[in-house]
């Protein structure tokens, strides 16, 4: 990639930060996918201002004459066409070209998948499986009871902060993707859960030391997503679920088991921090498959 592509794809990445609030992880991607297509384009004396419709479908076909392993997924192709959309989008916007050349390449269609999640049940045993007597096991309950209870990331959920909680109002304000905060809902079984960790078990883990984290382990510091992410399959483990598991399928269970008893989608989306309804819509099935079973229960032809 030339000098004068790394600086168009940096000034574009700010841009998109400052309008859009994206996600770092969001901006890395789009600009590892930018840089690759960048870097094709130079081997051919190309650069990102001087691309046409035939450039870019030229890419696309040499992704796909790569070795079976190597080719991008669904996800990723449409990941890469996103970002081109954007960055072109943008440079027209901004007068730095006089057409889009993405305006006439359709999206490649995703195979519609629905997530991964518990029944209410395996979640009832997840929840049940930590030793409580135990303040390891105390801090497992409540964090798996505060994650299902509020919908949370992995990632919020391990770097919530005690001035975030508010047990007294039943709520946690969240820090999600894009530096965006939310205010969830407790329930008043995760606020128990969770004043007892406070009060009983965060303060033998401690043993004195100062943490801004809610959740600590017994070298008195914050967990790691990684370590969650343990934790939760150690516990399916003991509670006999035997399917996949990760602690991004209790999020799940979370909006599904919202969905089913009655919930509006909107509601949902603000709960989970979706910034687009599209994104929520991966649980309509949910709500249908509800009014479905509604309707052969109650209705005289059902």
């Amino acid at each position: 990639m030339n000098a004068a592509d790394a600086i168009l794809l940096d000034q574009f990445c700010d841009a998109l930060w400052l309008e859009d609030g994206l996600a770092k992880n969001t901006l890395a991607a789009y600009r590892s996918d930018l840089a690759l297509f960048a870097a094709w384009l130079q081997t051919s004396g190309g650069s990102l201002l001087e691309v046409g419709a035939a450039d870019i479908q030229s890419y696309l076909a040499h992704l796909y004459r790569r070795p079976r392993a190597e080719q991008p997924k669904p996800s990723s192709q449409r990941r890469l066409q996103a970002a081109l959309r954007r960055l072109y989008r943008h440079l027209l916007a901004h007068g730095r070209i006089h057409a889009d050349p993405m305006q006439n390449i359709e999206q490649p269609r995703m195979p519609q998948r629905f997530p991964k999640t518990l029944s209410e049940a395996e979640v009832e045993s997840l929840i049940n499986a930590p030793d409580v007597a135990r303040p390891i096991g105390l801090r497992d309950r409540a964090m798996l009871e505060l994650i299902y209870a509020a919908g949370l990331r992995v990632t919020e959920l391990v770097k919530l902060r005690l001035f975030e909680v508010s047990l007294d109002d039943g709520v946690v304000r969240v820090l999600g993707k894009g530096d965006k905060t939310r205010l969830v809902p407790l329930g008043e079984v995760a606020v128990d859960w969770l004043g007892r960790y406070l009060a009983e078990a965060r303060p033998l883990l401690l043993q004195g030391q100062a943490c801004d984290e809610v959740f600590v382990t017994a070298r008195r510091q914050g967990l790691s997503r990684q370590m969650f992410w343990s934790l939760v399959k150690r516990h399916a483990a003991a509670a006999g679920i035997n399917k996949p598991i990760s602690p991004h399928v209790l999020r799940h269970a979370f909006a599904t088991h919202l969905l089913n008893h009655g919930a509006d989608l909107r509601v949902v989306q603000l709960l989970l921090g979706h910034a687009d309804i599209s994104t929520t819509q991966i649980y309509t099935h949910v709500a249908r498959e509800r009014l479905k079973r509604l309707h052969a229960a109650h209705h005289p032809r059902g």
